[in-house]
């Protein structure tokens, strides 16, 4: 029996037979075509086509999030500068294969440059370029095995593609070499409840049939197991689904301390699975839906439909809705088309919203429509809070408060996701009414670590000290000032990190609506004291590793040092 560790997601324990992903396939030839360019190309022509509709299909199959990961892997197939790059390869004699997996590769380096989003979107373009090259030899594209058996899946990472149709009833568990917590693996695990462990770079060298115990809780993969160990492994499980199905209760620690449990939804739709899951409200309401696909702004009586339908589904429950968070990552060509070599430190959040003002009163007067044409609701209104994405200045801070309150929005705040605003938190929240700290940007900020590059996905761990140390500063703000302090980050949702940021000061968490069950879990299982200590042994830790570690030490001596 040995143990190697990764990155656990969720409080989930699996055993199984291991199955890997298959390898990529072998790079083609570059020996000219022995076929002419009209035939290469429409041969080239139907594969993307066929390649395109069926992730659009595994998109309509799949919903939620993944659907739009997968239709945007379609549009991604037959992008009209791909099609060009191809082309002009294609006249040059090559293979259809060659063609494909040169110009792929050469879209894929530039898209890599520019990081952020876009850098994101390259590894999607390798699983685009897989299944062309796939559907133009006639064999089946890499995927997910199917050993006739469940399984537990080992894997360098996932593509979307694959993770969106993971069939729960095959795969028992997850294991990948790459990978981070708020990769987008990690991610999707956690919103489909997987049983996960992520960048656990020893999980290369296991072979197919090794018989493993996946333990998210701890981290922790063991390989061939006793059978004792798997006894226990398996009463862990049943305990934890016995637990899922207990009556929902709100978010407190084990002394009676209220910490409300919010969703973060990227749709009015997803409203009430949130509710049927345990939310309390929402705690961030994403507004770029209405805004990415379209080529010009939404009206605001279309947001005014889309704001009615979310404040609706939660009578007399507290909506958290951040406004337009465009630009870097998500660029907008109506509100930032102008390039920019570094755009993650650029005009985005609410700096690109101030550039182009009237897009935020309408939002603003779209919420504040919202709200008054809910307040009549006979389950008692929502409680409407707006908060502004990227505030780095006390200046910005005064300047969407006062904003907000001209629209006749009563609770504005902010998103805490730069350092400058962590360190200045207490100016911040003299004016502002709330924060909520986003981890995922905090994070990438403080490590100066892009959040969507894969190459540097180990910088990219909320459990890092120095993250910990602006997280405190934040919280102790709040409590200075009376004002709530919430979380709203990938962090929130990893179960012992939630009881950490609690003891560092936040009041609430938001998370995937999946996540609500571990977390309210965990915390019910620890005290006030408790959290503060527990958070203590991570800010004494040099790295996030050693943090996470100390998390679990201190946790489990909790029986120990309480009377």
């Amino acid at each position: 029996m040995t143990e190697f560790r990764g990155v656990g997601i969720g409080l989930g324990v699996a055993q199984g037979p291991v199955a890997r992903m298959a390898e990529p396939l072998p790079a083609p030839s570059d020996a000219p075509s022995t076929a002419t360019p009209e035939e290469e190309t429409a041969r080239v022509r139907e594969a993307v086509a066929a390649v395109a509709r069926e992730l659009e299909e595994r998109g309509a199959a799949a919903g939620g999030s993944a659907r739009d990961v997968l239709e945007a892997q379609a549009m991604m197939a037959e992008d009209p500068t791909l099609e060009t790059e191809v082309d002009t390869r294609l006249q040059a004699g090559k293979t259809g294969e060659w063609a494909v997996f040169d110009a792929f590769a050469s879209f894929r380096e530039q898209l890599t440059a520019l990081g952020g989003y876009l850098g994101e979107r390259a590894a999607d373009l390798d699983d685009v370029a897989q299944r062309v090259i796939a559907r133009l030899r006639g064999v089946p594209a890499p995927g997910i095995p199917d050993p006739g058996h469940p399984f537990v899946l080992v894997a360098k990472d996932l593509a979307p593609a694959d993770t969106a149709l993971l069939d729960l009833d095959k795969v028992l568990g997850l294991i990948t070499t790459e990978g981070g917590p708020t990769s987008h693996t990690a991610i999707l695990a956690r919103e489909k409840s997987i049983v996960a462990v992520v960048g656990a770079a020893a999980a290369k060298d296991l072979p197919d049939g090794t018989t493993v115990i996946v333990d998210a809780a701890a981290g922790v993969v063991t390989v061939d197991p006793t059978a004792d160990e798997l006894d226990r492994a398996q009463h862990r499980a049943d305990e934890r689904r016995s637990a899922s199905s207990a009556p929902l209760t709100p978010g407190a620690l084990a002394d009676g301390t209220p910490v409300p449990l919010l969703a973060n939804l990227g749709k009015p739709g997803g409203a009430a699975q949130a509710v049927e899951l345990g939310a309390e409200g929402v705690g961030l309401f994403r507004t770029e839906f209405l805004f990415l696909s379209a080529s010009s702004a939404p009206t605001v009586a279309e947001q005014r439909t889309a704001y009615t339908e979310l404040l609706s589904a939660f009578p007399g429950k507290k909506v958290v809705v951040r406004v337009l968070d465009a630009g870097a990552d998500k660029p907008l060509p109506f509100l930032n088309d102008a390039h920019e070599e570094n755009p993650a430190l650029g005009l985005r959040g609410l700096r690109a919203l101030r550039a182009s003002e009237d897009i935020l009163r309408e939002q603003l007067t779209a919420l504040a429509e919202a709200d008054a044409a809910t307040r009549a609701n006979p389950e008692g209104p929502a409680d409407l809070w707006v908060m502004a994405p990227m505030v780095s200045t006390v200046e910005e801070t005064e300047y969407f408060v006062a904003l907000a309150r001209d629209y006749g929005i009563k609770t504005a705040g902010v998103m805490v996701e730069v350092p400058s605003s962590a360190l200045l938190a207490d100016r911040i929240l003299a004016h502002a009414d709330f924060a909520s700290i986003g981890t995922n940007d905090l994070t990438q900020y403080t490590l100066a670590a892009d959040r969507l590059l894969g190459s540097v996905a180990s910088f990219q761990d909320p459990w890092h000290p120095a993250v910990l140390r602006l997280v405190r500063e934040v919280g102790a703000a709040g409590a200075d000032l009376g004002k709530p302090v919430g979380i709203c980050g990938e962090a929130a949702a990893d179960p012992l990190l939630a009881v950490v940021l609690v003891g560092l000061g936040a009041t609430t968490l938001s998370m995937a609506p999946t996540a609500l069950a571990d977390v309210r879990a965990t915390l019910l299982t620890h005290t006030l004291d408790d959290a503060r200590r527990i958070a203590e042994a991570a800010l004494a830790a040099d790295d996030a590793a050693s943090a996470r570690t100390a998390a679990q030490n201190a946790a489990a001596r909790k029986k120990e040092t309480q009377p």
